[in-house]
């Protein structure tokens, strides 16, 4: 890792294929939106050789072919896997989107990864370390996950390499600053009049070479002597971090005793490497792409060498939790090529000509086309919502590929630890795994945030009314943080999303992916009717025709009841007034009322019906008239009663940094919200506890988004139903219509 200048060696063009996981590196790039991670991706692969200065291979494709809503957007909303080759090592790199609407994306990466690149921006200076970026370092931190740091746009102007290794060493170093620590420093050009400074190099910190860049060519050349005093500055602590982090003891001793000069380099590269591949050194390293003229970027070999040297192999991977369909324990298969099969799709995709596309990361065994292997789905996902049945299905294995940018390249198989494109498998969605075929194994899904964000779908014309659920299913199946619901009461089709974004994105994937052209509607709250006090009805159903007529009476008392009660019907009559067989009749017409609503359309909980008293006829009573009489009893009732809504209340947890503790309890007692308590988390935050009605955290995850600058996160849960304050219910009733009962 940077003791000499690198021959370009790689894949000529072309994609790379792994012969065993000692072979390959798989890399997730984490990192704010606008860091660079697409650019730098791009900036590897021409220095890998995998496409020309152009950014095109053979082919024609290229690594920033993405789908049409990428480009444009002009962001990524989506993993992308770039493979490369590099000192006879397949690199898998997976770039993954900075908007945190699409943590989802960037879940699936982590899951398919063995170590991860976090790409901050000089030019955002503090503000390229966000927050949703120093969540996911922690979820590494929590695995052991090896990470390094990559500094971009050191050539903007008025910008620091110095300045963000310092943010960095205090956002990731956490209780050990010295763990993250910079491999290289940037070589800066003339600085201009309007402030940019080009980057021209880098200094070796461990080899005291600067690797000269200003040519076209990287240059190895000495540094000069009034440079060599702050060099060794910086460099000496590098290597008090790098001794801090060795297995053998014995090295302090003989740093202290002889400065260092005496530990010979490939001893501190060797420590070096381990430290890094264990999760326990975090190195920092400057990057830009190529410039005009340029053959590769500055920086990309020193970064490739870093992966491919210090980085760890799949081997070195601990596999995920498995288990048997049914839910018992199982050991899960170590990563052995010549192992039981064991992989798992980590994104699933939509081609307009191969159709559905499944990524697959093989944790044991070797996939190969034509195999028989078992498909096993989860029921429930993280948040406990059941968005589809569980599967299981034996199926053949099609086509494999490698993807590169739009393009698929033939595989002829694909080793554990390594990842691969599935053409055509089933109904394999996001998440479900793959196994040897008759031994089913189910992974344990990774966790995805609950989607707090509504919206109401309707098809747009009739057309597209056949074709929106099969359109829902597969979207949904392809992302597991978007859930689908059909709302019973509102009878709506609701799509819960993470964000506007995120929102945006799925219903233009809707109408370009599927052809299915929808309207996005207001979200409603299923609301609650219930009596104020007591009433009395009479329902009186007689008409006469030729035939048969229809003749029944009935009178009810209706009595409020405590919250959660639902509907209770008693039958209080005496004499026989209302024959036995028909007494059923009358409760089925007064719980079909209540369901259909009183004065708002909503359905009626919280009261006890009494049928005290009636009348039939010998030939025209019927069951049929008895639910008419006794619907007409309950609305009756109404007409004379005050009917009081109800509004579901949710508990809400909201976890945000201890400086906006005051601003979102303002914002939730303006919501109507009442704060139960609050509690310290570590990190600086605090869980906010509150009661809120429903209806007034219908966009609160865009809000709480700004309130918060992307920081706090809520969660929800129903806590029950309470009254809704009399403006407000006089509100709803006028946008229902005249406010009369419902028919």
């Amino acid at each position: 890792m940077g003791e000499k200048a690198h021959a370009h060696p790689g894949a000529a063009g072309g994609v790379p294929t792994a012969g065993h996981p000692s072979d390959v590196r798989n890399v997730v790039l984490v990192g704010h939106s606008g860091s660079g991670k697409t650019t730098l991706v791009e900036a590897l692969a021409l220095t890998a050789g995998a496409v020309n200065r152009a950014g095109r291979v053979e082919d024609g494709a290229t690594v920033s072919d993405h789908d049409e809503i990428e480009r444009r957007r002009r962001r990524s909303v989506q993993l992308s896997l770039v493979p490369v080759a590099w000192d006879g090592r397949k690199v898998n790199l997976l770039d993954t989107p900075g908007y945190a609407d699409f943590v989802g994306e960037l879940r699936a990466g982590l899951r398919a990864a063995d170590a991860a690149l976090f790409i901050v921006s000089a030019a955002q200076e503090a503000e390229s370390v966000a927050a949703t970026t120093r969540a996911v370092w922690e979820e590494c931190a929590l695995v052991g996950m090896p990470r390094a740091i990559v500094v971009t746009h050191l050539d903007t102007a008025r910008t620091s390499f110095e300045e963000m290794t310092r943010i960095c060493a205090e956002t990731f170093g956490g209780d050990d600053p010295d763990a993250v620590l910079p491999l290289y420093l940037p070589v800066l050009g003339p600085e201009g009049a309007d402030g940019h400074a080009p980057l021209t190099g880098l200094t070796g910190l461990l080899t005291r070479r600067i690797l000269d860049y200003s040519s076209g060519e990287r240059a190895e050349l000495p540094p000069a002597p009034e440079e060599e005093g702050p060099l060794d500055e910086v460099r000496n602590r590098l290597i008090e971090g790098i001794i801090a982090e060795s297995e053998d003891e014995s090295l302090m001793d003989r740093y202290l005793d002889g400065g260092g000069e005496d530990i010979d380099m490939a001893t501190l590269i060797g420590d070096l490497e381990r430290a890094v591949a264990r999760g326990t050194f975090f190195p920092v390293l400057a990057a830009a792409p190529a410039a005009e003229g340029a053959r590769q970027g500055i920086g990309t070999v020193e970064l490739l060498e870093l992966i491919t040297r210090g980085f760890p192999t799949p081997l070195e991977r601990t596999p995920p939790t498995v288990t048997t369909p049914s839910g018992s324990p199982r050991s899960a298969p170590v990563c052995d090529p010549e192992g039981p099969l064991l992989a798992e799709v980590v994104k699933t995709s939509s081609d307009p000509y191969a159709g559905r596309i499944s990524l697959v990361r093989v944790f044991s065994g070797t996939l190969r086309p034509d195999d028989t292997v078992h498909l096993c789905g989860h029921g429930l996902d993280a948040a406990g919502h059941e968005p589809h049945p569980c599967h299981e299905a034996e199926l053949r294995v099609t086509a494999l590929s490698t993807p590169f940018g739009r393009q698929q390249h033939p595989a002829d198989r694909c080793v554990a630890g390594d990842l691969v494109c599935v053409g055509r498998l089933g109904e394999a969605e996001t998440g479900d795994t793959l196994s040897a075929s008759g031994d089913p194994i189910l992974i344990e899904p990774w966790s995805t945030p609950d989607p707090l964000l509504p919206t109401a779908v309707r098809a747009h014309g009739k057309a597209d009314e056949d074709k929106l659920s099969h359109a829902l299913a597969r979207l949904v199946a392809e992302d597991p943080t978007l859930r689908l619901e059909q709302n019973p009461d509102t009878h709506q089709v609701v799509l819960w999303c993470l964000g506007e974004a995120h929102q945006e994105v799925a219903l233009e994937r809707l109408r370009s992916r599927y052809g299915v052209q929808v309207d996005a509607e207001p979200h409603r709250v299923a609301l609650r009717e219930t009596f104020a006090g007591r009433a009395a009805g009479r329902g009186r159903h007689v008409k006469q025709s030729g035939g048969h007529g229809q003749f029944a009476i009935c009178e009810i008392e209706v009595e409020p009841l405590p919250a959660g009660s639902g509907i209770e019907f008693v039958d209080k009559v005496v004499g026989g007034s209302v024959p036995r067989q028909f007494i059923p009749s009358v409760e089925k017409g007064v719980r079909a009322q209540a369901a259909r609503g009183l004065a708002a359309g909503h359905p009626l909980v919280d009261v006890r019906v009494t049928l005290l008293d009636g009348k039939a006829h010998s030939v025209d009573s019927s069951d049929a008239a008895f639910q008419t009489a006794g619907a007409l009893a309950l609305r009756e009732a109404a007409s004379d009663a005050r009917i009081q809504l109800l509004e579901p209340v949710c508990e809400v947890a909201v976890l945000v940094p201890d400086d906006y503790v005051g601003p979102v309890m303002s914002d939730l007692s303006g919501r109507r919200g009442r704060v139960v308590g609050t509690e310290q988390s570590p990190g600086g935050r605090t869980l906010v506890r509150a009661e809120v009605p429903e209806t007034e955290i219908g966009s609160y995850a865009l809000d709480l988004r700004s309130l918060t600058h992307g920081t706090g996160r809520f969660d929800r849960t129903h806590a029950r139903f309470e009254a809704m304050p009399q403006q407000l219910a006089e509100k709803v009733r006028a946008e229902r219509g005249d406010g009369s009962p419902g028919a």
